[in-house]
């Protein structure tokens, strides 16, 4: 049954997912529910930056996961988290979540994905999934010069792996989870203060390319 799955994805090509992104789009504008919808996620992680997006994984992360919200990343938790989160966001889609009949009046329209589709969505996001960082093998972590990593990383997700990217690939990753910082702090509607922790990202950037990936 999964290599049919896999035929039918490959088959149907980028049309299937842009279909499903505008249908979500034109459901968000017609839905009362559209604005909380949309603010689940931020936005700025495009088709063209999934992990292998010709995949029949990629094509069903595309087809399933935008009806509610914008395209999650893999990495946005590590393998071990994907699996509950998915199973939350199947019960969601069946319109059985925590809202009682406001989330089915949420989900109308929403398709949830087949066990065999879903089997195929949780090994993607699995595959793809944040890797930790190992604290054994960069002991650093714990040091001063590792505390604006740290502090900014760990707000959304595991401290990534370092070596996930070269050094002249970070600073673009850096700056994308600066942006979706600042559109995480809109919703709760905060401002930057002195009286806190600022960001730092010359010294998070000078962290991941003293322990990144060498070409």
């Amino acid at each position: 049954m999964r290599w049919l799955v896999a035929l039918l994805l490959i088959t149907a090509g980028p049309a299937l997912a842009a279909d499903e992104t505008a249908a979500a789009r034109k459901r968000w504008a017609d839905s009362p529910y559209g604005p909380m919808l949309e603010r689940i996620l931020p936005p700025g992680f495009e088709p063209s930056m999934l992990p292998q997006r010709a995949s029949p994984g990629a094509r069903l992360v595309q087809r399933y996961c935008v009806q509610c919200h914008h395209l999650p990343n893999p990495a946005m938790h590590e393998a071990a988290k994907w699996p509950p989160v998915f199973e939350r966001m199947v019960v969601r889609m069946e319109g059985r979540g925590n809202m009682g009949k406001l989330m089915a009046d949420m989900m109308a329209g929403v398709a949830a994905p087949k066990p065999e589709e879903a089997r195929v969505l949780v090994a993607y996001l699995t595959q793809h999934a944040q890797k930790p960082l190992d604290p054994a093998r960069i002991p650093e972590i714990n040091s001063p010069t590792a505390e604006a990593f740290r502090l900014a990383c760990q707000q959304c997700h595991v401290l990534p792996d370092p070596k996930r990217y070269t050094a002249k690939e970070w600073p673009a990753v850096v700056a994308r989870m600066e942006r979706n910082m600042e559109w995480m702090n809109r919703v709760v509607g905060s401002a930057p203060s002195r009286s806190e922790p600022q960001l730092r990202v010359d010294q998070i950037n000078a962290f991941l390319a003293k322990h990144s990936k060498m070409r």
